[in-house]
């Protein structure tokens, strides 16, 4: 469930509360209707097949009366077309959870959806994550390391970081709130926080790849974070930072608030930019 406020930021469910069906259903109302959101995790029957075509057909014809007979593009919406129109015909149901939620629409979404998860496994599964031991790196809060990871034991890691299959941590790392996944490779004394390495990437040497946090306000116990747009006031909107796979970052540079695509080779420090 979301507060009354958050709520209107998505799609709103009123249900049967001894059934679980779906009465009514509406997007992103303009006013407060139901507590409830869509989460957008669905599971159907082959049966939702024939819902387009007659939407479709629907749609057409009232906007052939509003058009003097002229065909207009039509665009069907799943939640706007069909659940609308499935709601109150004992067709839909909805299943309810009170665990975490977090929509992951904007890139640094995903690193706060992975501290969620962390902070899950630190209460339910917390043999999961990683500990202080002699002759393995220092952990600072919630880490995860796959068994197959390779760290130099003076790194230093966390709070918030996931360390994928067969990465390689060399000495003196420095990794925060970060995602690095599988056969990445952070050479001696780099620095990375707020930003995702991408599968099979390089981070030279002293070389630094920072973001910019996105999270909710700490202050308010129902925040949750946005989804920011790619670009605000003719440039791109300080996120974190991500590295696409195979991308090679050269020692002694640095990589802020930047969206790197695959397969680069970089020469030179980046600030702000989408690397084509």
């Amino acid at each position: 469930c979301a507060n009354r406020t958050q709520s209107l930021n998505y799609g709103c469910i009123v249900e049967n509360h001894e059934t679980n069906e779906v009465l009514h259903f509406v997007e992103k109302p303009s006013t407060f209707v139901s507590d409830i959101i869509n989460c957008g995790i669905y599971l159907f029957t082959p049966d939702i097949f024939g819902q387009p075509h007659w939407v479709f057909q629907k749609n057409q014809q009232i906007q052939e009366e509003l058009t003097n007979g002229k065909q207009m593009p039509e665009v069907i919406r799943l939640e706007q077309d069909i659940f609308t129109t499935l709601a109150g015909q004992k067709k839909l149901v909805v299943y309810k959870t009170q665990h975490f939620w977090s929509q992951i629409k904007s890139a640094g979404s995903a690193i706060y959806a992975s501290r969620l998860y962390l902070k899950q496994y630190h209460q339910s599964h917390p043999e999961r994550l990683a500990t202080n031991q002699d002759g393995t790196p220092k952990i600072i809060g919630d880490v995860y390391i796959h068994p197959t990871a390779n760290i130099d034991p003076s790194a230093v890691l966390g709070p918030n970081v996931s360390i994928g299959k067969g990465v390689i941590i060399g000495g003196g790392v420095r990794v925060r709130e970060s995602i690095i996944l599988h056969g990445a490779v952070l050479q001696d004394h780099c620095c990375v926080l707020n930003s995702i390495v991408g599968w099979d990437s390089t981070v030279g040497k002293w070389a630094r790849v920072e973001g910019t946090p996105s999270d909710p306000n700490p202050n308010d116990p129902y925040a949750k974070i946005d989804s920011e747009t790619l670009f605000r006031d003719g440039g791109l909107t300080p996120s974190i930072t991500i590295l696409g796979c195979n991308v090679s970052i050269p020692s002694e540079v640095i990589i802020r608030n930047s969206i790197v695509l695959p397969h680069k080779d970089l020469n030179r420090s980046f600030q702000n930019q989408i690397i084509l």
